[in-house]
């Protein structure tokens, strides 16, 4: 009889202990685990931007209380260059999981969060974890490894001494680096129309080292000389298509260089100048498809 009565003792135990695991459980990190929630994120590297724009922003506070704050803690981790980083929901955001589930599955915003970067800092994955007590984890691997960084680096420090002058305007260094990346790289095109992968195309790398481009790597490609001129930039991106938004006496602009560098019947190098720092009026009078943008992300360019 002992025995069944310890049996029953420990069913119903085990049964308790299962339904109440999650409040026990946080008795237990409370009191007996010294976990500090206070998070703060004091790292960045040389490509932490330190300016914001409308649809994210940096912040030093890393206890979520909306989606938008979401959005600025993705933003501001990506943005230091770090490969790890948690931080914690609370118990009055009530959403804050439902929404970083949400926000994890949804490439699209990530991608979008991911224009805002610098290039150097933009992730080629990011892997989001969670547990049930509200601890969220960012995993980020780069775009760019270092290797690839010290080669571009040096190959735009070599650019910019050859085309470049003291006595040029901001306006006239852009034209110069929009020129020399057009006149020394074509358009991947078994890459975009038939998937063969020879270059590294879609990144900054192919376009400077190896001499082809996608839209990604004329984009990367410029947002270096860019951010070497101290110039307010980002990627701005619809469907299919890439291109530079760009901060020029405090007014924005849209630069294309792919559309600058357009594909020829007979193979010939053609330097167009159609998508050169022109307005969103201006855009939308010469081509309205590929660049149909969401102007409530990229609320700079909005008229």
């Amino acid at each position: 009889m002992k025995k069944y009565v310890v049996l029953l003792f420990l069913i119903i135990l085990f049964g308790f202990t299962f339904a109440f695991r999650k409040p026990l459980y946080n008795l237990y990190r409370t009191y007996f685990i010294k976990e500090n929630k206070e998070v703060t994120l004091t790292a960045s590297n040389d490509y932490t931007r330190d300016y914001d724009f409308n649809y994210v922003k940096r912040t030093d506070d890393f206890t979520p209380s909306n989606y938008q704050d979401l959005l600025n803690i993705y933003y501001t981790v990506l943005n230091s260059g770090e490969k790890e980083f948690s931080f914690y929901c609370t118990d009055e955001y009530s959403e804050c999981i439902n929404d970083v589930d949400s926000l994890a599955n949804n490439q699209k915003v990530l991608s979008t969060i991911n224009n805002f970067v610098h290039p150097f800092n933009s992730f080629k994955h990011l892997e989001t974890s969670y547990d049930d007590y509200g601890k969220i984890t960012l995993k980020i691997e780069h775009n760019y490894t270092n290797s690839d960084i010290k080669l571009i680096n040096a190959k735009v420090k070599e650019i910019e001494q050859e085309i470049w002058n003291s006595s040029m305007s901001n306006e006239d260094k852009i034209k110069e680096a929009h020129n020399y990346i057009i006149n020394n790289s074509k358009y991947d095109k078994d890459r975009s129309d038939n998937n063969i992968v020879n270059y590294k195309s879609d990144t900054a790398y192919g376009t400077l080292l190896e001499g082809y481009s996608l839209c990604g790597g004329y984009t990367d490609a410029m947002e270096l000389f860019l951010e070497d001129m101290g110039i307010k930039s980002y990627k701005i991106s619809s469907e299919n298509h890439v291109w530079n938004a760009v901060n020029l006496n405090n007014a924005w602009y849209h630069l294309d260089l792919t559309w600058d560098d357009p594909i020829t019947t007979d193979g010939s190098d053609i330097l167009e100048y159609n998508f050169f720092l022109i307005t969103t009026s201006e855009l939308s009078e010469l081509e309205g498809e590929q660049h149909n943008y969401d102007k409530n992300v990229y609320s700079e360019l909005a008229t």
